[in-house]
């Protein structure tokens, strides 16, 4: 239910960014609703490339900072938001060990989140920009959700006593499967009522179904090629394939620190003509090559770093689409892709397994069309992004702050106002 006077605080390390196109389905979700949002980055985009669908949004868009703060403006963000809202020194204290750049645009951004009139803050990914969000409650008493996704829960660098604070500090933690939110439950079982599951979800009418009967011998694999993607062993799976004499192309898209390394494997295993790297693509064209293949291949693993994926969004894009996937048992991977049913599992970093399923699918007009259509009919009951906002907005609006931020008093801005403002925006 939408709250006329409620203001959202989005906020993110960076925006926009070419792979967070779950971030950007979710703002067009709030805004189609009407509710009033403002987007916060924590840093510029580092990107070369951005989605054509960053174009539509709409809601005003504020950079808390260049990506680096010098001593003398964090004491000058921290007196100057003292006046603001008093007590703020003294309130930073829970902020000691947190980095200085988070701390600067934690302070900036509760500065900002007043001057706004933001009501609640939602940080996506329980990193820095759950920091800064968790931060600027602290300073403002406005409550803070986040959505917790994969890296920044299963990676060997999260401290699980920096993910518990996060936690028990918000009024909500949303996280993007049921693998992740059993996850986060046992861990943290005091915090267990306010740890949920909420999926990302599409815009289905920019993902209309198209039958997969018939489909070119195509192979497309979408990702940024890092080791948690699995693309290693999707081209050995191909030069299985190859050997056995099965005619096919398979297309990567993407980009990442991998990419020298996957084009090393294709050259050494004589694959040049069977696999294509196309790079990072735009969403239009993407989507384009993914409609018009036989299999979309996710062959996710978990990393050698704990590493994972949690629910990949080309997954459910695809089986929107129409494109029957292989994939395998990873986090919550098998929510979505279940055996035989909506799609074909296969074991992670098993080349011979992944073959097979993509040789079946590849040649199975049948066996496509069946899987396929099981699949859109899951991604409309689960994963529409306009009722699935619609919970989300639910959970901002039921925010339950803690009595220590209820007795904070909300402060509004004097003329002693002084923060210089942070560099401000649209995206287009």
């Amino acid at each position: 239910m939408l709250n006329e006077s409620s203001k959202i605080g989005y906020v993110v390390k960076r925006y926009p960014r070419f792979s967070e196109t779950f971030v950007v389905n979710e703002i067009l979700a709030h805004e189609t609703a009407g509710q009033s949002l403002e987007i916060f980055s924590l840093r510029p985009p580092a990107d070369t490339h951005f989605q054509d669908l960053i174009s539509r949004v709409r809601s005003p868009l504020t950079y808390l900072s260049c990506g680096r703060v010098q001593s003398n403006e964090l004491w000058e963000a921290i007196v100057n938001c003292n006046q603001v809202l008093p007590g703020t020194i003294q309130r930073l204290e829970e902020a000691a060990n947190e980095p200085a750049l988070d701390v600067f645009c934690g302070v900036q951004l509760a500065v900002q989140a007043v001057r706004k009139g933001i009501t609640h803050l939602h940080a996506h990914f329980a990193t820095s920009s759950a920091s800064v969000a968790r931060i600027a409650s602290k300073l403002t008493g406005i409550p803070y959700s986040m959505t917790a996704h994969a890296k920044d829960i299963f990676h060997e660098s999260v401290s699980p006593e920096d993910l518990g604070r996060k936690i028990h500090d918000s009024a909500w933690t949303l996280t993007v499967s049921d693998f992740n939110l059993n996850y986060l439950q046992q861990m943290f079982p005091e915090s267990t009522s306010r740890i949920v599951r909420l999926y990302n979800g599409l815009n289905l009418s920019d993902f209309p179904f198209h039958s997969p009967l018939q489909r070119p011998p195509r192979i497309v694999a979408v990702g940024r090629f890092v080791e948690k993607k699995g693309f290693n062993d999707l081209i050995s799976a191909c030069g299985l394939l190859r050997d056995q004499g099965v005619s096919f192309e398979c297309m990567l898209v993407g980009g990442g620190e991998l990419e020298t390394s996957l084009a090393s494997q294709i050259a050494v295993q004589r694959l040049s003509d069977h696999i294509r790297m196309l790079g990072p693509c735009p969403q239009r064209e993407v989507k384009e090559l993914i409609r018009t293949s036989a299999v979309m291949a996710a062959p996710c693993i978990q990393g050698e770093d704990g590493n994972r994926d949690g629910l990949p969004t080309v997954l459910l894009e695809s089986m929107a689409l129409g494109t029957p996937c292989v994939s395998t048992d990873v986090t919550g991977i098998p929510e979505v892709i279940r055996n035989r049913e909506t799609g074909l599992m296969v074991r992670q970093k098993s080349p011979a397994e992944l073959a097979d399923a993509i040789q079946q699918l590849l040649y199975r007009s049948d066996l496509r069309v069946y899987l396929a259509t099981a699949a859109r009919s899951l991604i409309e009951q689960e994963f529409d992004v306009q009722r699935i906002s619609s919970q989300q907005r639910h959970y901002f609006s039921t925010s339950n702050l803690s009595s220590q931020q209820k007795n904070l008093p909300r402060n509004t801005l004097s003329e002693s106002w002084s923060i210089s403002e942070p560099v401000t925006s649209r995206t287009h």
